[in-house]
Order: C-alpha cells, then sequence, then structure tokens
C-alpha cells in the first residue's frame, strides 16, 4: 500500500508536501503529545507559526 501513496506523491505536476510535526502539552496530564500533518511546502511557515 506504501507504493501506491509513493507512486502518486513523485508525479510531475504534483504538489510538494512536508512532515511537520510539533510537540503540544496535554492541559489533563501535563504530558507532552506530537500532532502530525502533512503540508504542502509553502505552507510550512505558516502551520509552525500558529500556536
Amino acid at each position: 500500500m506504501a507504493k501506491k501513496v509513493v507512486a502518486t506523491l513523485k508525479k510531475k505536476k504534483a504538489k510538494h508536501f512536508a512532515r511537520v510535526i510539533r510537540t503540544i502539552k496535554s492541559e489533563k496530564t501535563g504530558a507532552y503529545i506530537f500532532k502530525e500533518e502533512m503540508v504542502p511546502d509553502e505552507m510550512v511557515k505558516e502551520v509552525l507559526a500558529k500556536k
């Protein structure tokens, strides 16, 4: 199944994506959790700037 995803992301007209992983502190437990997102390359700075 992974081969299909990789193959579709490598098309010439496909957008380039980046994986953004952010750490967020849980208000209930105080532990850190990781939030992972796939965003287009143009939006990486915007996603990282918002809290």
